[in-house]
């Protein structure tokens, strides 16, 4: 089937580029994860063509999105364009970063959501105090990065990024215009990082969790650190009705590495039937860095 149509666009006043599979009688949208693009989605989106009509888009400084310029909230920016995108409502599908926009719609404009599946979304505020194991070793492993980010060294910072949260490929095999683009698109993760830190949203202030009505499905993976399932285990207790999956042998990165997983979760939690086959799509191949 491949991408039916893909081109640039402007959502939410924000130069972007979008990507769109399927012809479905029911919108979804996809939004992608720090440092990824919206041809992450291919091999996922391909498999749910059959029954969704599926947008995904470029985050700000991502992809072929327009840069960001480093000033005010770039999640508020991202919900933005979602919003716009979405003209009656949609299944919302977020992957890490991404996952935290959808919430956040879900929570500022909740009639634009049917439902939202949330793969390993990144708060990090909601480990629990009495872990205070999962929060040392998640400081630990992000010792050195946070050190790189401090003074600057911001091509160090996006090596150790990704060599945590990437796609497993190693540093040095990437082109230098690779390197490049990842030590220019990690400034942004560290601008979406301080919002998340600081609920700039309100996502969990004043009980906002537990207003949210959509069905919500949260999917993590089994090999992610011990903190993501925390995370996890923190939003089914505060959203009603919502349930946690999880997939054998996936990480971080599984709309990459286990597409057709996570495309039989989400077909199972929307009810839809059985049915989707990728085919052969050069979209398929494009990996975090790649644009």
């Amino acid at each position: 089937m491949g991408v039916q149509a893909a081109g640039p666009a402007t959502a939410g006043g924000f130069p972007t580029y979008l990507r769109r599979w399927g012809a479905g009688p029911r919108a979804a949208l996809l939004i992608h994860c720090s440092l990824g693009q919206s041809a992450l989605w291919a091999e996922v989106a391909e498999r749910l063509a059959d029954a969704l009509a599926l947008t995904a888009f470029d985050l700000p400084g991502h992809g072929r999105a327009g840069d960001w310029a480093g000033r005010g909230d770039v999640q508020a920016q991202a919900v933005a364009m979602a919003a716009e995108l979405i003209e009656d409502e949609a299944d919302l599908i977020g992957h890490s970063f991404g996952a935290t926009v959808a919430l956040r719609l879900a929570v500022e404009q909740p009639e634009k959501v049917r439902s939202l599946t949330l793969i390993e979304p990144v708060f990090f505020q909601l480990l629990p105090e009495d872990r205070p194991d999962l929060i040392a070793r998640h400081d630990a492993e992000m010792a050195d990065y946070s050190a790189a980010v401090a003074r600057g060294d911001w091509a160090e910072a996006a090596r150790l990024f990704m060599a945590k949260w990437g796609d497993a490929r190693p540093w040095e095999g990437l082109t230098a215009q690779q390197r490049e683009t990842l030590a220019r698109r990690i400034r942004v993760v560290e601008a979406a990082s301080e919002v998340i830190r600081a609920d700039g949203g309100g996502v969990f202030r004043s009980g906002a969790l537990g207003g949210v009505a959509a069905p919500v499905l949260l999917i993590d993976g089994a090999e992610s650190p011990a903190y993501i399932a925390a995370i996890d285990e923190g939003l089914v207790a505060r959203i009603p009705g919502a349930r946690r999956v999880t997939i054998a042998g996936a990480g971080h990165m599984a709309p990459v590495t286990h597409p057709e997983t996570v495309a039989r979760e989400i077909r199972r939690f929307l009810g839809l039937p059985e049915g989707g086959r990728p085919s052969a799509d050069a979209e398929s191949q494009r990996l975090i860095g790649d644009d």
